[in-house]
């Protein structure tokens, strides 16, 4: 099929390309604008300061180091999304209104660069909510390590402030409809060469001649009478058979 051929059928199904775009690009902006509820991250940093004669399962553990420092903080990551820590939190701050569960899935830690310092975060539709989660975390894990780890070396750097609000991290509806318009063009025009390819029935004198390998020299077109007379049947009929008669030419 050349380029002509091509632009063609994307021409002669351009309407079909266009409708299948235009209810994309309708249906996408509503779900973004509608339906999708926005997504809010709130954070808060610790930090593991160094402390000499730690002990962990027994064994003196010398972190004066900053490797050593740097192993108890990953340590620390884990500890805090444990049922353990999340229980204490629900029954210290019953305003949350969350269960253990819920709070593990919502709140993420990790070291920042491989350093001393922690950063808890937690998503949620709420952006206060998120910080006031962040924050009881922060607070009560503060106070349970010295119980687990036999050590007082965490510090809150900062907190969250639920009254800052903070930007949406859920993805922008103008991104989500272009990017639906895109994904809906490649979708029309590829159904409408589809439908090209399953098109079989012959419409012009060229489509006969790839048909039959015959060459075409003259054609009647089919006219529709003016008026309802009582020999327009016969003329029809006479017609289509000057038609077929061509064809076969």
């Amino acid at each position: 099929m050349e380029l002509k051929q091509y632009w063609s059928v994307i021409r002669k199904n351009v309407w079909m390309i266009g409708l299948i775009v235009l209810i994309g690009a309708a249906a996408t902006g509503y779900y973004s604008y509608f339906l999708v509820q926005k997504q809010y991250a709130a954070s808060t940093k610790l930090i593991v300061n160094e402390s000499q004669n730690v002990t962990i399962a027994g064994e003196a553990l010398d972190v004066g180091s900053i490797s050593a420092s740097i192993q108890l903080t990953k340590t620390y990551t884990e500890i805090i999304r444990t049922p353990y820590i999340m229980k204490l939190v629900v029954e210290q701050y019953p305003e949350l209104n969350a269960t253990p569960e819920e709070l593990i899935a919502r709140v993420q830690v990790s070291s920042v660069n491989e350093t001393q310092v922690m950063s808890i975060s937690a998503i949620d539709n709420s952006y206060s909510r998120a910080a006031n989660i962040v924050n009881a975390v922060s607070v009560v894990f503060q106070k349970e390590i010295p119980h687990l780890m036999k050590i007082d070396n965490v510090n809150i750097l900062n907190q969250a402030d639920p009254a800052a609000g903070g930007a949406t991290i859920s993805s922008s509806p103008v991104s989500n409809i272009m990017i639906s318009i895109f994904m809906s063009l490649l979708l029309g025009i590829g159904f409408a060469f589809l439908r090209e390819y399953l098109d079989d029935t012959v419409k012009t004198e060229k489509d006969v001649e790839q048909l039959l390998g015959f060459q075409t020299f003259a054609f009647v077109p089919y006219t529709k009478p003016a008026g309802r007379v009582g020999g327009d049947s016969r003329h029809n009929a006479q017609l289509r058979r000057d038609s077929n008669a061509a064809l076969e030419v």
